[in-house]
């Protein structure tokens, strides 16, 4: 392959369990020194419906680095909402409509989910910042044990923007807080991405066509305002704003 790395295409909903055979594999044939088992997986397969092999590879805390490519949607087979889909966005399973703006439910928040396993490592990253996620990926196969890395990760299509624009609405995300930028090592935060001047979720969310239906539908003033209340709770629970 061109990767020049042994590869295995897993099922969609089992990446989680095949990495932890070969984990085990390697390490009863006393071979874990050739390398690092790594997982890359969309948000549904992360947080939907592969969760279940995900938890019981962080409860036997298998030495894999496990790195989520987030677009906030099953974007491959036509933007439906996953757990990890955030407020507000209207998807061909939560669209908007004259009843609902969009999804109603909060995004699942999986980097808390990994810590309160108890897993050496983990942590959020975007594209916007590619240097970031090199540094927590040379970090992560430092540590023995489960690692989990999240990383926010635009859908051109999916979210219904230009494609010259994708690391200007990733790093967007970022800088009004509605996707923190964290690291935590042993379950205790050590880093965040801090914020100057940050940015109105307005400002994030009108280039995005899957919210578009925000600015004009009966609820979607209220919605924002939610959306708004959200960024402003990550903000303050990671301290992110520089004062």
């Amino acid at each position: 392959n061109a990767w020049g790395v042994p590869y295995i295409h897993s099922l969609f909903e089992n990446a989680a369990a095949v990495a932890a055979g070969i984990e085990a594999a390697l390490r009863a044939m006393g071979r874990k020194d050739e390398g690092h088992v790594v997982v890359f997986a969309g948000d549904g397969a992360t947080a939907d419906i592969g969760v279940g092999p995900l938890s019981g590879v962080f409860d036997r805390n298998h030495d894999i680095i496990y790195i989520c490519l987030d677009n906030e949607a099953y974007q491959n087979t036509g933007h439906q909402q996953s757990a990890l889909t955030p407020t507000g966005e209207s998807t061909t399973t939560t669209p908007a409509g004259k009843i609902l703006p969009g999804k109603t439910g909060r995004k699942k928040d999986m980097v808390a989910i990994a810590v309160a396993h108890g897993i050496p490592y983990a942590a959020t990253s975007s594209v916007a910042f590619p240097a970031d996620i090199r540094r927590k990926v040379k970090k992560a196969a430092n540590f023995e044990g489960a690692k989990y890395i999240q990383i926010h990760s635009p859908c051109v299509t999916g979210w219904g923007i230009d494609s010259r624009d994708s690391i200007k609405v990733a790093r967007l995300a970022v800088e009004t807080a509605l996707y923190p930028i964290v690291e935590y090592e042993n379950g205790k935060l050590v880093s965040v991405r801090k914020i100057k001047d940050r940015k109105p979720v307005t400002e994030y969310l009108k280039l995005q066509r899957r919210f578009r239906h925000l600015f004009k539908h009966p609820k979607g003033q209220e919605m924002i305002e939610t959306i708004q209340k959200i960024a402003d709770e990550n903000a303050e629970k990671y301290g992110l704003d520089i004062k």
